[in-house]
């Protein structure tokens, strides 16, 4: 308990202070509203929504089981790691579990019993959420600490990685590099990497456990050594390029590259002396909600803003739909003490000037209407923030009104609809007879020629007579002898002369043979 006192007490400065509630309900001239502000999270304890990967494969000791020493009896190897054994195992867990006091638990390595091969051991820590670092990271290490090893961090979610941090017990053999101290630093190199030889060294003494990544000493560069004046780092963490993003991580990964040696070289006689062992990792920090939350929960097995200024994300990191008339911005934590929320907003609300969703970079005053409009709207857009589609256009329903194709053309059929516009779910207003989306297909007991007509004929309702047979539901073709739209007609009953004569009821060549003329003429014209 005390020791967690004490870190909270540790954390105090950077916990509280400004940028700790996001809107004020307030009373104006114009009547109550809402005062936006830019807010955080408070700093928390960030080990406890982590997962940790250990690698390579095999690097854990205790499969097989073996046995090992330390340094302060490098003869006396009658420890084991078993990890079939819940008593002697050492799992990557323990450097996570809340420890009894006085009682110390632990990931350990493999021994050293490969040398002269590496003992190369990766840590990863994933949180898959951007977070801000607000303290120092420590690294408390059982049997000595490593004589090299590296902080690497990512922003990605591991997908690249870069380095945070070098240590060693000799920095310019190791890495190339002179060793330097972060309280050495200056203002313009306060986001500097290099390596440092403060944690490296072997002391000889069980108290020198720790390893730092110092946050706090770097912090103090801009708010003096008692982080007094956050003003001025909150001023230059908004002002300084590439600070902000120095202190923000999305995994962090130590590759450790060299054991504690216990002095200045290997003694190959006895390798059981050499390994890694992990009792503690403390990492402080916030969640990256780019100043639009003061609140941050697990959920779902992740950390989660819960974000304001109607935005919305994992990191708050967009607008939320139907408040996109301006692009999303991180809020500033400038000016002070408040900062500028840089709240999204709806298109027509009192946030700010007109934007027209990217269709337009353009605006003008309409001064009788007292109005902002777009001007040129792009895209097939139109209204006075190219919100609609333009004639003869409709809303593509899985497109965000930001998107460039969220307006789709309409494609009506020009002979089977009215015109060319269609409604907002894509169908077209359709002539008689017509149907479909793009009024491109027939009712039923019509036909297309372009354009939809009614049957002349059909094989259920519109039956052709005396023998008559249906064309296409076009025509009736009628044996000889009979006529009309249907053969319902006796040609006798009309002219007398078809009736008599050699031919009879078949009439003559002539009129059989323009009979046949007619089914390969479009405009057929009963004889």
């Amino acid at each position: 308990m005390l020791y967690l006192a004490a870190l909270l007490m540790h954390c105090v400065p950077l916990a509280m202070g400004q940028y700790d509630i996001c809107k004020s309900w307030v009373t104006t001239d114009d009547g109550p509203s809402w005062e936006f502000y830019a807010c955080q999270p408070k700093a928390m304890r960030m080990k406890d929504y982590v997962t940790v990967r250990v690698d390579p494969a095999g690097i854990t000791c205790g499969d097989p089981p073996e046995r090992f020493c330390t340094h302060e009896n490098p003869y006396l190897c009658s420890d084991e790691c078993d990890a079939s054994n819940p008593d002697l195992a050492h799992p990557p867990k323990l450097m996570f579990d809340s420890e009894d006091e006085g009682l110390a638990t632990y990931w350990q390595s493999v021994t050293w019993r490969r040398y002269p091969e590496p003992l190369l051991a990766n840590i990863t820590l994933s949180w898959n959420k951007s977070i801000e670092l607000t303290d120092d990271i420590v690294i408390t290490f059982e049997y000595g600490r490593p004589t090299i090893m590296m902080l690497e961090k990512s922003l990605d979610n591991g997908r690249t990685w870069h380095p945070y941090q070098y240590y060693a017990d000799d920095c310019m053999e190791a890495f190339s590099m002179p060793a330097r101290r972060v309280r050495d630093l200056s203002t313009t190199s306060a986001n500097r990497v290099l390596c440092t030889e403060e944690y490296s060294r072997w002391a000889g003494s069980k108290k020198e456990k720790t390893v730092r990544f110092e946050v706090r000493d770097r912090f103090a560069i801009f708010a003096g050594p008692d982080l007094k004046n956050m003003d001025n780092l909150y001023t230059r963490l908004e002002s300084a390029k590439g600070l902000k993003d120095f202190f923000t991580v999305t995994d962090l990964r130590m590759r450790l590259l060299r054991p504690a040696l216990g002095g200045t070289y290997v003694q190959r006689e006895n390798l059981y002396k050499y390994f890694y062992a992990v009792s503690n990792i403390e990492v402080t920090g916030r969640c990256k909600c780019n100043l639009h939350a003061n609140l941050c929960t697990f959920k779902e097995g992740s950390l989660q803003c819960e974000c304001e200024h109607n935005t919305t994300g994992q990191d708050c990191g967009k607008c939320k739909k139907n408040f996109r008339s301006r692009s999303w911005r991180a809020g500033s934590y400038l000016p002070l003490p408040n900062g500028s929320p840089n709240a999204c907003a709806a298109a027509g609300s009192a946030f700010g000037n007109c934007e027209c969703y990217g269709h337009s970079n353009r605006c003008s005053y309409i001064d009788f209407l007292n109005v902002v409009t777009c001007v040129s709207c792009k895209h097939n857009t139109r209204g006075q923030h190219c919100q609609h589609c333009r004639l003869g256009f409709y809303r593509n329903s899985s497109a965000e009104l930001d998107d460039e194709n969220v307006c789709i053309e309409c494609n009506c059929n020009q002979i089977g609809s009215m015109h060319d516009r269609c409604n907002e779910t894509g169908y077209c207003e359709c002539r008689e007879g017509a149907t479909g989306p793009k009024c491109d297909d027939c009712l039923p007991n019509y036909y297309w020629r372009q354009g939809c007509f009614p049957n002349v004929c059909d094989d259920e309702l519109l039956l052709c007579q005396n023998g008559g047979t249906c064309y296409q539901n076009q025509r009736c073709i009628c044996p000889v002898g009979f006529k009309g739209v249907l053969c319902q007609q006796s040609r006798c009953e009309v002219d007398k002369k078809d009736c008599d004569g050699a031919p009879g009821a078949g009439g003559s060549l002539a009129t059989v043979a323009l009979g046949l003329l007619a089914l390969q003429l479009p405009g057929w014209v009963d004889l």
